[in-house]
């Protein structure tokens, strides 16, 4: 029987688990993306570059989404249990809660491994990665396109303008191109006009198609003038610069590198933010063990009642633990406060929340968030008042309004 509950359990957790850690990395992206399609733009690089950035973003938001989407899987789990009185029946016949959390600690063990594995080294390397497309794009490594109706810069004292581009690049339409070189000076305009590869990596052909070219071989010198059906133009490429190497910064340091630069690291500033750093990742995946307490707690409302204010406050104290250790990880690595304080404490006092709450929920009768649901249901019955007086009070007034 017991066998059959926790399978009965494992499907009520796992389609709301898997539904909420999508909706929330998708509202984590989402918030991200706008600013990545205007950087992308702005700098001129390909729109398919803003969903390679996106997914080295991913196992960041990822770090948030897995422990929201554990607890608000259990407690809507529990929480229709709950309203559906099979969670009465269950306890009736002598299964505890105990006994029941013991799928919700499967789940919680499952993704703390995997939000471990990601905190710990995926989402430092992806965090490199994302900064090196950010480079690439400042420096045209990938191929930045000419902006329409703009003089650009080619380097080697040539530059380029474009009236129309179509094709995505292939066709350039009304150039405009000006380069000099040992005092001497070459302005063309063109039809028609596109880039070609050459066989040199380091140079590239800007064919001009239907133009006029303006020869100077000197200062003052009378400007040679003729026409042209074809004239092709070698742009020699600008010298890419490399990237640096991974590990500028806590952020892309994997959890054996933050150990060594705790026990190693050259000054006390750096010692102390690796460790501050490395506690608050320790902590984002010891969380998911307190998780369970408090989803189960938060997700049985008060008897006769159907409110959801558990799901409201556990999603507020989930999200304020979040801020708090980010908080201390800066105060920490500023050494303001203790690395190990900034981010044990809060999590102490988050533990111990828990389970005072499950304790409540475990005595007979016992309604951890009762109080604050009554406290809410006196507020909104005063807000709905309120609010029912105010339409009232309009609609006499457009009665008197109407009859004179």
């Amino acid at each position: 029987m017991t066998k059959r509950i926790d399978r009965y359990l494992f499907g009520l957790i796992l389609v709301p688990l898997i539904g909420t850690l999508v909706v929330a990395a998708m509202l984590l992206v989402l918030d991200r993306m706008l600013r990545l399609f205007d950087f992308v733009i702005n700098e001129g690089g390909p729109v398919s570059v803003v969903w390679r950035m996106l997914g080295n973003l991913l196992p960041e938001y990822l770090s948030l989404g897995i422990p929201i989407g554990v607890m608000l899987g259990t407690l809507l789990a529990f929480r229709r249990l709950a309203l559906s009185s099979e969670l009465d029946s269950l306890l009736a016949v002598g299964i505890s809660y105990g006994r029941l959390l013991r799928v919700p600690f499967i789940f919680a063990g499952v993704f703390a491994v995997v939000n471990f594995g990601i905190v710990g080294w995926l989402q430092p390397v992806t965090r490199y990665a994302y900064e090196n497309l950010r480079f690439e794009l400042r420096s045209g490594a990938l191929g930045a396109s000419i902006k329409v109706g703009e003089f650009a810069n080619l380097g080697g004292g040539m530059t380029l303008r474009v009236e129309e581009s179509r094709e995505g690049g292939a066709d350039l339409r009304g150039l405009f191109v000006r380069g000099s070189k040992d005092g001497q000076t070459i302005a063309a305009t063109a039809a028609r006009g596109s880039f070609l590869a050459t066989d040199d990596p380091e140079t590239i052909l800007l064919r001009l198609r239907d133009g006029t070219l303006v020869h100077s071989p000197s200062p003052g010198a009378t400007p040679r003038v003729l026409s042209f059906s074809q004239h092709d133009v070698p742009i020699p490429l600008p010298e890419m610069v490399a990237f640096r190497k991974r590990g500028e910064g806590n952020l892309e340091a994997t959890l054996p590198e933050l150990l060594r630069s705790m026990w190693n690291g050259d000054t006390a500033d750096l010692r102390r933010s690796a460790a501050a750093t490395f506690h608050r990742r320790v902590v984002q995946c010891v969380i998911m063990f307190v998780l369970p307490f408090l989803a189960v707690a938060m997700a049985v409302p008060p008897k006769r009642s159907t409110s959801a204010l558990g799901v409201f406050l556990s999603i507020i104290a989930l999200v304020t633990f979040h801020k708090l250790t980010e908080y201390g990880e800066r105060m920490g690595a500023l050494g303001r406060v203790d690395p190990v304080l900034a981010q044990w404490v809060p999590y102490a006092l988050f533990l111990g929340l828990a389970l005072w709450m499950f304790r409540v929920l475990c005595r007979p009768g016992g309604q951890p968030i009762g109080a604050l649901d009554r406290w809410f249901g006196k507020i909104s019955g005063l807000v709905t008042g309120l609010a029912a007086r105010l339409v009232r009070r309009q609609s006499w007034a457009d009665d008197v309004l109407s009859a004179g």
